[in-house]
Protein backbone atom coordinates (compact mmCIF):
# COMPACT_ATOMS: atom_id res chain seq x y z
CA UNK A 1 0.00 0.00 0.00
CA UNK A 2 1.14 3.63 -1.06
CA UNK A 3 1.46 6.73 0.82
CA UNK A 4 -1.53 8.05 -1.36
CA UNK A 5 -3.35 4.70 -0.17
CA UNK A 6 -3.37 5.83 3.42
CA UNK A 7 -4.40 9.16 2.81
CA UNK A 8 -8.20 10.08 2.74
CA UNK A 9 -9.22 12.11 -0.27
CA UNK A 10 -10.76 15.17 0.40
CA UNK A 11 -14.51 15.44 0.12
CA UNK A 12 -17.10 17.75 -1.76
CA UNK A 13 -18.67 17.61 2.05
CA UNK A 14 -14.83 18.26 3.30
CA UNK A 15 -14.30 21.08 1.32
CA UNK A 16 -17.19 22.94 1.88
CA UNK A 17 -16.72 22.68 5.32
CA UNK A 18 -13.39 24.13 5.00
CA UNK A 19 -14.91 27.12 2.80
CA UNK A 20 -17.53 27.72 5.56
CA UNK A 21 -14.60 27.56 7.92
CA UNK A 22 -12.31 30.22 6.41
CA UNK A 23 -15.75 32.48 5.06
CA UNK A 24 -16.74 32.19 9.19
CA UNK A 25 -13.50 33.11 10.41
CA UNK A 26 -12.83 36.17 7.88
CA UNK A 27 -16.53 37.04 9.47
CA UNK A 28 -15.52 36.91 13.20
CA UNK A 29 -12.24 39.15 11.67
CA UNK A 30 -14.29 41.72 10.07
CA UNK A 31 -17.09 43.70 11.51
CA UNK A 32 -18.48 41.20 14.39
CA UNK A 33 -18.59 42.53 18.29
CA UNK A 34 -18.61 40.31 21.18
CA UNK A 35 -21.90 38.80 21.87
CA UNK A 36 -22.55 39.17 18.31
CA UNK A 37 -24.49 36.12 17.70
CA UNK A 38 -24.52 33.96 15.02
CA UNK A 39 -26.79 31.03 13.73
CA UNK A 40 -26.95 28.29 11.29
CA UNK A 41 -29.80 29.67 9.31
CA UNK A 42 -28.29 33.70 9.39
CA UNK A 43 -24.84 32.85 8.17
CA UNK A 44 -26.36 29.75 5.81
CA UNK A 45 -27.85 32.97 4.22
CA UNK A 46 -24.94 35.44 4.44
CA UNK A 47 -22.64 33.22 2.77
CA UNK A 48 -25.04 30.89 0.41
CA UNK A 49 -24.38 27.70 2.38
CA UNK A 50 -26.02 24.43 2.93
CA UNK A 51 -26.60 23.67 6.76
CA UNK A 52 -24.37 20.75 7.10
CA UNK A 53 -20.94 22.73 6.27
CA UNK A 54 -21.68 25.68 8.43
CA UNK A 55 -22.85 23.43 11.18
CA UNK A 56 -19.76 21.33 11.22
CA UNK A 57 -17.41 25.50 10.53
CA UNK A 58 -19.29 26.53 13.79
CA UNK A 59 -18.53 23.81 15.67
CA UNK A 60 -14.76 23.88 15.00
CA UNK A 61 -14.79 27.32 15.87
CA UNK A 62 -16.25 26.24 19.08
CA UNK A 63 -13.57 23.79 19.91
CA UNK A 64 -11.49 26.64 19.13
CA UNK A 65 -12.84 28.67 21.63
CA UNK A 66 -13.55 31.33 18.86
CA UNK A 67 -17.29 30.92 19.30
CA UNK A 68 -19.46 29.73 22.34
CA UNK A 69 -22.51 27.81 21.77
CA UNK A 70 -25.51 28.17 23.04
CA UNK A 71 -28.31 25.53 23.86
CA UNK A 72 -30.20 26.61 21.43
CA UNK A 73 -27.76 26.21 18.65
CA UNK A 74 -26.60 30.13 18.05
CA UNK A 75 -22.93 30.30 17.79
CA UNK A 76 -21.79 33.66 19.99
CA UNK A 77 -18.73 35.46 19.88
CA UNK A 78 -17.07 35.17 23.50
CA UNK A 79 -16.47 38.30 25.57
CA UNK A 80 -13.38 38.44 27.14
CA UNK A 81 -12.44 38.92 30.79
CA UNK A 82 -9.91 41.11 31.85
CA UNK A 83 -8.06 38.11 32.70
CA UNK A 84 -8.16 36.63 29.07
CA UNK A 85 -7.72 40.24 27.55
CA UNK A 86 -4.44 40.41 29.81
CA UNK A 87 -3.17 37.00 28.68
CA UNK A 88 -3.76 37.09 25.43
CA UNK A 89 -1.49 40.50 25.18
CA UNK A 90 0.94 38.57 27.12
CA UNK A 91 0.92 35.45 24.32
CA UNK A 92 0.73 38.59 21.39
CA UNK A 93 4.15 40.41 23.20
CA UNK A 94 6.08 37.29 22.57
CA UNK A 95 4.76 35.44 19.23
CA UNK A 96 4.81 38.84 17.72
CA UNK A 97 7.92 39.81 17.97
CA UNK A 98 9.36 36.45 17.38
CA UNK A 99 7.70 36.21 13.73
CA UNK A 100 9.31 39.61 13.13
CA UNK A 101 13.00 38.68 14.26
CA UNK A 102 12.72 35.87 11.93
CA UNK A 103 10.84 37.83 9.10
CA UNK A 104 13.17 40.32 9.31
CA UNK A 105 16.06 39.03 7.07
CA UNK A 106 13.84 37.89 4.22
CA UNK A 107 11.99 41.10 3.64
CA UNK A 108 12.05 41.96 -0.11
CA UNK A 109 12.16 45.62 -1.47
CA UNK A 110 8.83 44.83 -2.96
CA UNK A 111 7.74 43.73 0.46
CA UNK A 112 8.98 47.37 1.87
CA UNK A 113 6.96 48.77 -1.02
CA UNK A 114 3.90 47.48 -0.07
CA UNK A 115 4.65 48.05 4.04
CA UNK A 116 4.98 51.76 2.80
CA UNK A 117 1.65 51.40 1.03
CA UNK A 118 -0.35 50.04 4.14
CA UNK A 119 1.85 52.81 6.73
CA UNK A 120 0.16 55.65 3.93
CA UNK A 121 -2.95 53.48 3.52
CA UNK A 122 -3.02 53.32 7.84
CA UNK A 123 -2.50 57.17 7.95
CA UNK A 124 -5.05 58.18 5.23
CA UNK A 125 -7.74 55.91 6.80
CA UNK A 126 -6.87 57.64 10.45
CA UNK A 127 -7.41 60.93 9.14
CA UNK A 128 -10.54 60.46 7.76
CA UNK A 129 -12.11 58.43 10.83
CA UNK A 130 -12.07 55.24 8.57
CA UNK A 131 -11.53 52.38 11.21
CA UNK A 132 -12.27 49.63 8.64
CA UNK A 133 -9.31 50.93 6.89
CA UNK A 134 -7.30 51.03 9.85
CA UNK A 135 -7.99 47.80 10.81
CA UNK A 136 -7.01 46.61 7.13
CA UNK A 137 -3.48 48.85 6.95
CA UNK A 138 -2.90 47.32 10.53
CA UNK A 139 -3.44 44.13 9.75
CA UNK A 140 -2.02 44.16 5.91
CA UNK A 141 1.11 45.70 7.54
CA UNK A 142 1.82 42.79 10.43
CA UNK A 143 1.12 39.98 8.60
CA UNK A 144 3.40 41.16 5.76
CA UNK A 145 5.90 41.01 8.12
CA UNK A 146 4.80 38.04 9.89
CA UNK A 147 4.51 35.76 6.72
CA UNK A 148 8.10 36.44 5.99
CA UNK A 149 8.73 34.13 9.03
CA UNK A 150 8.32 31.63 6.86
CA UNK A 151 6.72 29.32 9.74
CA UNK A 152 3.29 28.55 9.52
CA UNK A 153 2.85 26.67 12.99
CA UNK A 154 4.18 30.41 14.18
CA UNK A 155 1.58 32.01 11.66
CA UNK A 156 -1.13 29.84 12.81
CA UNK A 157 -0.50 30.52 16.24
CA UNK A 158 -0.38 34.26 15.83
CA UNK A 159 -3.97 34.30 13.82
CA UNK A 160 -5.61 32.28 15.93
CA UNK A 161 -4.94 35.26 18.78
CA UNK A 162 -5.99 37.76 16.46
CA UNK A 163 -9.60 35.32 15.89
CA UNK A 164 -9.82 36.50 20.04
CA UNK A 165 -8.72 39.71 19.77
CA UNK A 166 -10.57 41.27 16.92
CA UNK A 167 -13.80 41.34 17.85
CA UNK A 168 -12.82 43.01 21.33
CA UNK A 169 -10.71 45.64 18.98
CA UNK A 170 -13.52 46.41 16.80
CA UNK A 171 -15.94 47.11 19.24
CA UNK A 172 -13.40 49.46 20.61
CA UNK A 173 -12.17 50.80 17.04
CA UNK A 174 -13.62 54.34 17.76
CA UNK A 175 -11.53 54.62 21.13
CA UNK A 176 -8.44 53.44 19.21
CA UNK A 177 -8.63 56.08 16.40
CA UNK A 178 -9.18 58.49 18.88
CA UNK A 179 -6.24 57.50 20.71
CA UNK A 180 -4.08 56.95 17.66
CA UNK A 181 -2.17 59.74 18.63
CA UNK A 182 -2.24 59.51 22.36
CA UNK A 183 -1.98 56.89 24.67
CA UNK A 184 -2.12 53.69 22.22
CA UNK A 185 -0.20 54.82 19.18
CA UNK A 186 0.88 52.89 16.25
CA UNK A 187 4.62 52.41 15.68
CA UNK A 188 4.55 51.22 12.21
CA UNK A 189 6.65 53.98 10.23
CA UNK A 190 9.29 53.31 12.93
CA UNK A 191 8.92 49.65 12.53
CA UNK A 192 9.53 49.74 8.65
CA UNK A 193 12.52 52.43 9.03
CA UNK A 194 14.06 50.14 11.85
CA UNK A 195 13.87 47.24 9.30
CA UNK A 196 14.89 48.94 5.91
CA UNK A 197 17.69 50.46 7.63
CA UNK A 198 18.80 46.73 8.77
CA UNK A 199 17.61 46.97 12.54
CA UNK A 200 15.23 44.49 13.39
CA UNK A 201 15.80 44.75 17.44
CA UNK A 202 15.15 48.20 17.05
CA UNK A 203 12.05 47.25 15.18
CA UNK A 204 10.83 44.58 17.47
CA UNK A 205 10.74 47.62 20.59
CA UNK A 206 8.74 49.23 18.56
CA UNK A 207 6.04 46.66 17.99
CA UNK A 208 6.27 45.45 21.69
CA UNK A 209 5.96 49.26 22.63
CA UNK A 210 2.88 49.37 20.11
CA UNK A 211 1.58 46.01 21.86
CA UNK A 212 1.51 46.64 25.07
CA UNK A 213 0.46 50.36 25.25
CA UNK A 214 -2.96 49.34 23.03
CA UNK A 215 -3.66 46.26 25.41
CA UNK A 216 -3.29 48.93 28.38
CA UNK A 217 -5.26 51.12 26.91
CA UNK A 218 -7.92 48.74 26.05
CA UNK A 219 -8.09 47.37 29.43
CA UNK A 220 -9.53 50.58 30.45
CA UNK A 221 -11.70 51.76 27.68
CA UNK A 222 -13.35 48.17 27.14
CA UNK A 223 -16.29 46.66 28.78
CA UNK A 224 -15.22 42.75 29.48
CA UNK A 225 -17.39 39.83 30.84
CA UNK A 226 -16.86 39.28 34.36
CA UNK A 227 -14.49 36.17 35.76
CA UNK A 228 -17.41 34.52 37.36
CA UNK A 229 -19.99 34.73 34.40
Amino acid sequence: MGRSDMIPPVTTAGALEEDAYRLIRALINGDFTPDSKLSIRGVCAALSLSPMPVRAALRRLVNERALDAKPSGTAVVPRMTQREFSELTAMRLQLEPLALMLGAPHLKPAQFERLDAFVAQHEAARLASDPTGVRQADTGFLFEIYRSSGSALLLSFIESLWLRRSPMFWEARWALLGSSLGRAPHRHKEIMDALRQGQPDLARDFLVEEIRMAGEFLLEAMRFRDATD
